[in-house]
């Protein structure tokens, strides 16, 4: 899924861990992503904690997209902030999910995302031959 993830890449967001129901990425804020009040944007706040929501709901090797994500904004950001968003799944039943997502900066939450996955059938990986 990274292969081919460029909306991540192009942000320059790094996975630091994913597993079963589980995903942490990383990103810096960079002058690119600053509003007219000196804060990092929300919307590339909202994307990184997306993002991690993604590995995380895509962990089972089921090709699982967003259905819904809501998002609270705690406390801004500012340039040059390394975010850490790390997603962890609450509930997995049939083609849906839900899960929470937590985005720090040094320690201290500045958002939340609650999303609702929903799983659109094939793999990521290909089965291996026996």
């Amino acid at each position: 899924m990274w292969q081919d993830d460029y909306a991540s890449k192009g942000l320059g967001m790094e996975i630091v861990e994913v597993k079963a129901g589980e995903a942490t990425l990383a990103m810096t804020i960079t002058t690119d992503m600053v509003n007219g009040h000196g804060i990092a944007h929300g919307g590339f706040i909202f994307t990184l904690a997306d993002s991690a929501f993604a590995y995380a709901c895509n962990s089972y090797n089921e090709r699982t997209v967003a259905a819904h994500g809501n998002i609270t904004f705690i406390r801004p950001s500012k340039l040059g902030a390394r975010l850490i968003a790390t997603a962890k799944e609450i509930s997995r039943s049939g083609r849906s999910g839900i899960y929470d997502i937590r985005v720090t900066a040094g320690g201290v939450t500045i958002a939340e995302l609650r999303g609702h996955s929903r799983s659109i059938g094939g793999t990521l990986v290909p089965p291996q031959p026996t």
